[in-house]
């Protein structure tokens, strides 16, 4: 038996904790006497093996004409190079693990056309929700049912339009966007005008999504939740929790909490993407409003394209000046485990639902435990004073 598994992207290129539960899962797949490779979206196709696991890239269109295509059926460069792996390959199965432009309905059809069955894997908020983290209007937590009035208004509000007037925006029928995307109008207020069109856009395509594909995995409760609620068969829906690939006799260092000496500072780590939806900003804003806490924060961000970049140069200038806090290389997974040994603490700030985070179980794999929101996936993964410091939003 032969699965291709179709993340976002993959290494060398940074990546972040859907990539690494695909590396995981492959592997262990490969254990068990199943076929597994990867294949990914690139600027180019080419093809390479890393760590026993072969992974195709394929090439991806960076070329975008209309912002319809963002929210469309995908991109036909993508889906064409696609279509010549499956070809190539002949998998038994396709398991994707994203829903973007360069890995989309597009990829769906061209392997259901073959008559090879696909599995779709939840990972993240993006998958079902515009705005990208079920947080609806940016606050208390959205129960993820489609609905084009109010997901347009929370859509704006989240890209920096006045509540009032975004919810108002809302109420546009999609026809007087799509009356404007056949003027070529786009960009700023035309873009704003259109929303309720392109969220319309995207709507059906989830839908659609949920349709063609043979079964859907909810990595966590919340996840389920939203994708039952959104009409989904119950038989379609299977929930398989995160896990990670760790034994205890990977552990190489010391647990410095068993062996620090209480007078010293309490050292707190932050492991994952630069990205407005994992809270960093939160967390060194926190540490800058206590300027005499006897505590270290050590950052080691992934840095995932210009917005990311973007984002990292804001928190190393909100963090200037104090000594406390330092930026560190971004560690490679086999390395997370051994070193959040060396801390007392691991930070989870995320500021959108978190489907784990697979961090989590490192954290608890090196023995400390986790401070973390009382929200999405980390609430299914922790126990609050045992493991947890659970903080309400």
């Amino acid at each position: 038996m032969k699965v291709i598994h179709v993340p976002f992207c993959f290494a060398p290129d940074p990546t972040g904790g859907t990539e690494v539960y695909v590396a995981n899962l492959a592997q262990d797949l490969q254990g068990l006497g199943v076929e597994a490779m990867v294949a990914a979206p690139s600027e180019t196709s080419r093809a390479y093996t890393i760590n026993g696991l072969r992974v195709r890239r394929y090439a991806a269109s960076g070329n975008l004409t209309d912002i319809r295509e963002l929210y469309g059926p995908g991109d036909v460069l993508a889906a064409t190079e696609f279509a010549k792996i499956l070809d190539e390959e002949m998998p038994d199965v396709v398991h994707m693990h994203a829903f973007t432009r360069g890995v989309s309905l597009r990829l769906i059809q061209a392997t259901k056309e073959r008559g090879i069955p696909v599995v779709f894997t939840y990972h993240t908020p993006t998958v079902s929700c515009q705005r990208g983290t079920l947080l609806l209007w940016g606050e208390g937590v959205c129960d993820g049912k489609l609905d084009i009035t109010r997901c347009t208004g929370c859509t704006l509000q989240g890209l920096g339009v006045y509540a009032p007037l975004a919810a108002q925006m809302g109420r546009l029928s999609p026809r007087i966007g799509h009356w404007l995307g056949e003027r070529g109008l786009q960009g700023g207020i035309w873009t704003a005008l259109r929303m309720s069109e392109l969220i319309s856009v995207r709507h059906a395509g989830f839908r659609k999504l949920a349709a063609e594909v043979d079964h859907i995995v909810a990595v966590c409760s919340w996840v389920r939740d939203v994708i039952l609620l959104n009409d989904v068969p119950t038989a379609k829906v299977s929930l398989s929790r995160h896990g990670i690939n760790w034994t205890p006799g990977h552990m190489t260092a010391t647990n410095r909490s068993s062996t620090r000496d209480l007078r010293e500072e309490t050292r707190v780590a932050f492991v994952g993407r630069f990205d407005s939806t994992k809270g960093l900003h939160i967390l060194i804003k926190a540490f800058k409003m206590a300027p005499t806490l006897k505590a270290r924060l050590d950052v080691y961000g992934v840095v995932q394209g210009p917005v990311s970049t973007a984002y990292q140069k804001e928190m190393q200038a909100l963090a200037s000046g104090d000594p406390r806090i330092s930026f560190c290389e971004p560690l490679a997974p086999q390395e997370v485990v051994p070193r959040l040994r060396q801390y007392d603490f691991l930070a989870i700030p995320s500021e959108w639902l978190e489907t784990g985070p697979l961090v989590a179980l490192e954290a608890f794999a090196a023995g400390i435990p986790v401070i973390g929101w009382n929200r999405g996936g980390i609430g299914d993964s922790v126990q609050p004073g045992v493991n947890a410091l659970v903080i309400e939003p």
